[in-house]
């Protein structure tokens, strides 16, 4: 095992899938992380494994943290990708990731990061994304993916993209698992690049849904459409207020109707 890998656990999983974010240049308005966040607390996640990321990580952009213990004592957090389980139903496990896109060597991050998936037994991972774009801010929120399988898109209604150019970890990861045999789905939420507020529950809300189609979870997502409408509320008073704003939005529309 290598040593950036450390288990707190060696679980006994069955049929397990694994759903994975990073903040940085793929977690536009940190709506990614924020849906797995919120996954995590609903089926109760307990801790697995953590990654360590100092080797991956330039520790001047993205700094170790100090924090004060229950006992006032001071502790000090290194960034590490974490990995924790729950069990969403008494069939199956569900492993969540969240951590933090490499500043270097991406290639052997992915190699680790697949060591674990495949120790314990994963089938199936999903990524979490979201970019930002000319999208009007009050339409619903638009899920675009990629996968493995197109079926597996299709099914749940999500429109497969077409994106070329550069990429994240995510793109890296999807590569490196299609090698493994592993069935990937990445699902990624836009959102509107004139609005800057993080986090944007809009967006998590949007991949949780899709997140659930995909993997047949019930989840109560109703705290989360709650802080969705009173985001929606914030944003709409904010572009009320400037009327640049307020132009840019009607011409998006109008393109928007035009297609």
């Amino acid at each position: 095992m290598s040593r950036s890998l450390r288990m707190h656990v060696q679980p006994a999983l069955h049929d397990a899938a694994l759903v994975a974010s990073f903040e940085g240049w793929n977690d536009a308005g940190e709506a990614a992380t924020t849906a797995v966040q919120f996954l995590a607390e609903a089926i109760a996640a307990v801790p697995l494994a953590d990654l360590d990321c100092e080797e991956f990580l330039d520790l001047t952009v993205r700094r170790p943290t100090i924090r004060l213990d229950p006992r006032g004592e001071r502790r000090l957090e290194w960034p590490c990708t974490s990995f924790r389980y729950g069990a969403p139903d008494a069939a199956r496990e569900l492993v969540v990731a969240r951590g933090i896109e490499p500043h270097l060597q991406w290639r052997r991050y992915c190699d680790v990061f697949a060591e674990l998936a495949l120790r314990i037994g994963v089938r199936r991972v999903v990524l979490l994304g979201a970019y930002v774009a000319d999208v009007v801010y009050s339409l619903p929120v638009a899920v675009t993916g990629i996968a493995t399988s197109p079926l597996l898109l299709e099914k749940i209604g999500v429109t497969p993209s077409g994106y070329e150019g550069p990429t994240g970890i995510v793109g890296a990861l999807s590569e490196r698992f299609e090698r493994e045999g592993i069935e990937v789905v990445s699902l990624w939420a836009g959102l509107p690049h004139y609005i800057s507020a993080a986090p944007n529950p809009r967006g998590a809300l949007a991949l949780l849904q899709a997140l659930a189609l995909l993997l047949d979870l019930k989840l109560d997502l109703e705290p989360l459409r709650s802080a969705a409408a009173q985001f929606e509320e914030k944003i709409s008073a904010i572009v009320s207020a400037d009327p640049d704003l307020v132009e840019y939005v009607r011409q998006l529309k109008r393109r928007e109707f035009a297609q």
